[in-house]
């Protein structure tokens, strides 16, 4: 038995005093607090489904599915999970966790593509912009169930317009409204979490056992499932397929990697990851038989087929499945039950996407800058932001101006960016093997080699092959089919695609620019890592003594603490 003992500079002495806050547990340092971990791993669990299972899950992947041949749509669909969704989701969480920082620092593995981190906040931020409109519609709209009668299901309202017609159903007659017609411009933390993350599986059950029950669900649930073979043949199966991963899984926003910060350094997140992704997959499944029950009973009554009432987005959320239950017995009742789900669902992810935002801004602070409720005003400053951006959402125009939000700027074609130069400076730049050595002192085993094979090479042609794909087939902006965005709309919205884009190559060729030396050189002082406090206590004795004298940089202010281990 023996003893090493490592000499490094480190910020000022730590007092180990545990406080316990809601959720997270932090060690107190002379004037600002360590890195915050999670009081439970349940905690993390539930927050990532939080995040990761949303709206996507309810309102665009039963209508893929539906769209693109039914059953046969989870071929293309499970195969994309595991050669992208589960790698990069897997990678984004590990990083998270290893680095122990948010998603701008959690990029100091190579310093040199720190643009990735920008980029991410750039997405994060404009899709926390963006959401929490369809959470102020759907909170309209569920203070607006509360009425005997429903105020869409009749004509004699503000907002109808000459297109409001009378539907007839089989039994009866009873108003509703079709066409162009709109209904306007539309611890305590810890049980938040839990409750928005669980709730709406309790609703999703009880509207499904209500859809099947009705007439028509049969006829809805099987154009849902039923297998159209010949769809495998077409590309845009597959680009739908591997765009819907990226989009449900979340990856690219930044926020999964902060979420995974909190982590312990030993938590095993590799069956985190397979965890989660069989929640958000089997989540989005699920709710296409609550959907679909629904519209074929709509369908029924309504004497048409269901290809001509299935949407997707906004629209099914809004206008198709809001229609359909005025046409239920006790329609207030499934109506209010639709829009808390719908509330549920969004908030959670609303919360993370917030808070991985102001994670990142907050790492980029030095700890000396450290100041008393600082995440709180961080907070607040980013919500007043996004207040005053989502006024023009409010507007007559509103709905245009989120569709260019929702088009451009969190949408496959930024995501799948991100997510191939993730992979690219993961593997190729630090090196899989190397990262797989990390995760393996984290968790204690290392990951099947099928990771590794596809951060160094699957993954990264999938999202550019897909890339390539929505690029060379792109098509211009339009509105329920009929308005074209004008040319200056485009350029708004390429603007917004090309802010987050263009941050990993401006700031790679920024800092290749500002260093000193040959390219070569240049090239290896930028990609050599800037490890934590944190790494010294679990890196292996064995490391070189080189690369821990960049675990803190020296300063007057910091002291010289002794570290020892015990072999």
């Amino acid at each position: 038995r023996g003893r090493v003992e490592l000499q490094m500079t480190l910020p000022s002495q730590i007092k180990h005093r545990t406080a316990s806050r809601g959720r997270i547990r932090q060690s107190v340092r002379q004037g600002f607090p360590e890195r915050e971990t999670w009081t439970r791993q349940m905690d993390f669990i539930m927050s990532c489904v939080g995040f990761a299972v949303g709206l996507g899950n309810v309102w665009r992947f039963p209508y893929l599915c539906y769209k693109n041949g039914g059953g046969v749509f989870l071929i293309p669909y499970v195969l994309f999970i595991f050669l992208g969704g589960i790698p990069i989701f897997f990678l984004e969480i590990a990083l998270g966790q290893f680095m122990k920082a948010g998603s701008i620092n959690v990029w100091n593995i190579a310093p040199l593509f720190k643009g990735l981190g920008y980029a991410s906040m750039v997405i994060v931020f404009f899709c926390n912009t963006y959401y929490i409109m369809v959470l102020a519609w759907g909170f309209y709209y569920l203070i607006k169930s509360f009425n005997s009668t429903l105020p869409w299901s009749t004509c004699d309202n503000p907002w109808n317009t000459e297109n409001c017609i009378e539907i007839f159903r089989h039994d009866d007659c009873q108003n509703g409204t079709i066409g162009n017609s709109t209904f306007g411009n539309l611890t305590c933390e810890e049980l938040i979490v839990y409750v928005t993350a669980t709730f709406p599986y309790v609703v999703l059950i009880i509207l499904l056992v209500r859809g099947v029950t009705l007439p028509g669900a049969y006829d809805g649930i099987m154009y849902y499932v039923k297998p159209d073979w010949s769809k495998l043949g077409e590309a845009q199966v597959w680009i739908d397929a591997g765009t819907q991963i990226f989009f449900s899984y979340a990856i690219g926003l930044g926020a999964l990697t902060a979420l995974g910060s909190y982590n312990r350094f030993n938590n095993d997140c590799y069956k985190d990851a397979f965890v989660l992704a069989l929640i958000n997959s089997g989540t989005s499944f699920f709710a296409g038989f609550v959907v679909f029950s629904i519209l074929g009973f709509m369908a029924s009554e309504q004497g048409v087929d269901i290809s001509k009432v299935a949407e997707s987005g906004p629209g099914l959320a809004f206008i198709a499945y809001p229609k359909a239950v005025s046409l239920m017995p006790v329609a207030p009742v499934w109506a209010a039950l639709f829009f808390v789900m719908l509330l549920l669902l969004g908030l959670d992810s609303q919360f993370v996407g917030v808070e991985g935002f102001v994670t990142g801004i907050l790492d980029l602070f030095p700890g000396k800058y450290y100041m008393r409720y600082q995440r709180e005003i961080a907070v607040a400053i980013c919500c007043l932001l996004c207040f005053i951006i989502d006024l023009s959402m409010v507007t007559q125009g509103g709905m245009y101006v989120f569709q260019l939000f929702d088009y451009y700027s969190a949408s496959g074609m930024t995501l799948l960016w991100q997510a191939f130069w993730e992979c690219v400076v993961v593997a190729w730049v630090y090196g899989a093997d190397r990262f797989m050595d990390d995760i393996a002192r984290m968790i204690g085993y290392r990951p099947f080699p099928w990771m590794k094979w596809c951060w160094s090479i699957i993954t990264p042609c999938v999202c550019m092959g897909i890339f390539l794909f929505h690029l060379l087939n792109y098509k211009p902006l339009t509105y329920n089919n009929v308005y074209v965005y004008p040319w200056w709309g485009e350029v708004i919205g390429w603007c917004l695609a090309l802010s987050s884009m263009l941050c990993i190559p401006v700031s790679l060729l920024y800092k290749l620019a500002g260093a000193k030396g040959t390219f070569r050189e240049r090239w290896e002082n930028l990609t050599k890592p800037v490890w934590g406090a944190h790494h010294l206590e679990y890196m292996a004795p064995d490391t070189e003594i080189k690369s821990l004298a960049s675990l803190s940089p020296g300063t007057e202010e910091n002291k010289v603490i002794i570290f020892e281990s015990v072999m």
